[in-house]
């Protein structure tokens, strides 16, 4: 399996929705560096959409790193430079300017889930989507400690208040969640403005059985037809099987080692 190639196949889409005037996410789609991204600034503080903005052009110059351990460090730096502008342009401006991001990093078979806030990154194995990140949030702290019900919590009033985002306190806090590629694995990254409308079932039957950009247009249709009340924003990330043909932009890696720890 080592020796086998893996082929990364991206989709990517993004809209305003039907009720807001700006679009606030940003999104990054970078599978030569083995980097993908989405911000989501937030609502109800200032300049969102600089914010998130902020976070994916501090990513966008990152470069296919000799090593996981190195693309996760840049990242990190990336978004701590990130992080202290959005706190300095804060006090200027006597406002908080947040984001979140979720970040996928894949280095030869090995891939990492880097995240802060509740945008999501989904994984699509063997026919079942499981979410990889766990949402910084008030309403997941009470879901977790029994306060709530997931059912509960779908209409919580509260479940839009994130706990941790970039740019609210001086020094960012990331999570992050590792393993293995296989081939097959489809990789969906997104705002919560997807997860608003669209339940995990329905983000595997859009992914399953189609070329990612096709899934990332269905996935925002869905969003669209069932009112889209915030800006949504949704990257697919196909790792094709051994031997499977590529498509208009796909990446194409040879892994060598992988199933060490890379990351550091």
């Amino acid at each position: 399996m080592q020796d086998a190639l893996v082929t990364f196949d991206t989709g990517a889409a993004t809209h305003v929705g039907k009720r807001r005037r700006h679009n606030e996410d940003s999104f990054l789609a970078r599978p030569e560096a083995g980097l993908w991204a989405v911000a989501d600034g937030m609502g109800g503080h200032d300049a969102g959409d600089l914010a998130s903005a902020a976070v994916v052009d501090a990513l966008r110059s990152i470069e296919r790193p000799r090593s996981a351990s190195e693309l996760l460090a840049l990242c990190e730096q990336r978004v701590a430079s990130a992080n202290a502008n959005l706190r300095q342009i804060g006090r200027e401006r006597g406002s908080i300017i947040g984001t979140t991001v979720a970040m996928l990093l894949i280095y030869e078979r090995d891939y990492a889930c880097v995240w802060s806030g509740d945008s999501r990154i989904y994984r699509v194995r063997g026919g079942e989507i499981g979410q990889l990140t766990c949402d910084h949030s008030a309403v997941e702290e009470l879901v977790a400690d029994g306060t709530l019900s997931r059912d509960e919590a779908s209409t919580w009033p509260g479940r839009n208040v994130i706990t941790r985002a970039i740019g609210i306190e001086d020094h960012p806090e990331l999570d992050i969640e590792t393993g293995l590629i296989e081939p097959g694995d489809i990789f969906v990254i997104c705002s919560d403005g997807l997860t608003g409308h669209v339940r995990d079932g329905e983000i595997l039957s859009c992914v399953r059985g189609g070329d990612a950009q096709r899934a990332c247009d269905a996935l925002v249709a869905l969003t669209l037809e069932r009112g889209a009340v915030d800006n949504v924003t949704v990257i697919v990330v196909q790792c094709r099987p051994d031997g499977a043909a590529a498509t208009k932009g796909s990446t194409i890696f040879r892994p060598e080692g992988a199933g060490r720890d890379l990351w550091g």
